[in-house]
């Protein structure tokens, strides 16, 4: 192997992952602190008392909450069972993956504050009006609910420690689970414990993928031709923005093997509104994403969220072209 190749490697990942690994480790901890003293459960119930602007405390939910996908399905039946409207929980849906502050935190460290305000301000707004579009749509009731969803609901939150990355709904329908902690009332001590036992469960769980990405990244910086990601994805055009959000949905990006990938294809010749594109469209409607909100939306609604990300994909994508 050639020396020369094997240094970029090496440099890339050292310089990439050593960078995220330091920003997982800060925003893990800062995710358990939350999760420990502003208890999700009663952010829940306090959306069922607002829902004239439902669509804009869904998205801050969301914003506030960083779930995987493993998770988004328990918050999401429980919010359906508690009467939440469709435009809340697609709303929340909708921000929950694409702008919470993990999500934000590495958009900084690989594009820096101003392409990460604009990030922001794109996917937060598209949370709020896709919400609020819907809640006005003959659509507004397509949503499960009822005894059936309880069922699953409870299942999905007694899931095994292993898919644990956020609260459980219900944490007394189930025993505390080990590595995730349990939303006890207990002394500020006693939550600070459990705070960093969420954060490095949680660290523990995201960082084998930016390492796994990092290392890509290094291989791809040393052996991907530059030619190839112009000619596919790179200038400005619409067709290359609309390629890449189409593309993100069957490829499921995970956002902490996204970004340190996209910031070598740029550097190859990618340009960036195909890249913001990729990261709305394979964080926002995957196809596991898809998946497991179709347990709890019905086939409208699930048409209309996958509609909502792809256009806010390329919306996305297209503004950030041209901004930047």
């Amino acid at each position: 192997m050639n020396t020369e190749k094997l240094t970029i490697v090496m440099d890339e990942f050292i310089h990439v992952g050593g960078a995220l690994v330091i920003i997982i480790a800060v925003v893990s901890v800062l995710t358990g602190f939350m999760r420990e003293f502003i208890p999700q459960d009663r952010l829940q119930k306090k959306l069922t008392q607002h829902e004239k602007w439902g669509s804009v405390w869904g998205a801050l939910f969301g914003m506030l909450t960083p779930f995987c996908s493993a998770s988004v399905v328990p918050v999401t039946m429980g919010m359906a069972t508690m009467g939440v409207s469709l435009g809340t929980v697609m709303s929340f849906l909708i921000s929950a993956p694409l702008c919470n502050f993990i999500v934000l935190a590495m958009v900084y460290t690989a594009f820096g504050l101003k392409i990460t305000a604009s990030y922001l301000g794109i996917t937060f707004v598209a949370a709020v009006l896709g919400g609020w579009v819907i809640s006005k749509t003959p659509w507004k009731d397509e949503i499960k609910r009822g005894g059936e969803l309880e069922s699953k609901k409870k299942q999905t939150a007694c899931a095994p420690a292993s898919s644990c990355c956020a609260a459980p709904v219900q944490p007394s329908a189930c025993a505390p689970a080990q590595g995730c902690g349990e939303l006890s009332a207990g002394t500020d001590s006693s939550k600070v414990q459990l705070a960093f036992r969420f954060a490095w469960a949680l660290f523990k769980k995201i960082i084998p993928y930016v390492l796994l990405g990092s290392l890509i990244s290094g291989l791809s910086a040393a052996y991907l031709s530059a030619e190839i990601v112009e000619k596919y994805v790179g200038g400005d055009s619409l067709l290359s923005i609309v390629l890449a959000a189409i593309i993100g949905v069957p490829v499921y990006l995970r956002i902490e093997m996204a970004i340190p990938l996209l910031k070598m294809f740029i550097a190859k010749g990618m340009g960036l509104g195909p890249a913001i594109a990729l990261i709305i469209g394979g964080t926002g409607a995957s196809l596991p994403e898809i998946a497991l909100v179709s347990s709890v939306l019905k086939p409208k609604a699930v048409v209309a969220f996958v509609a909502i990300i792809l256009t806010t994909a390329v919306v996305g994508g297209v503004i950030i072209q041209s901004l930047y």
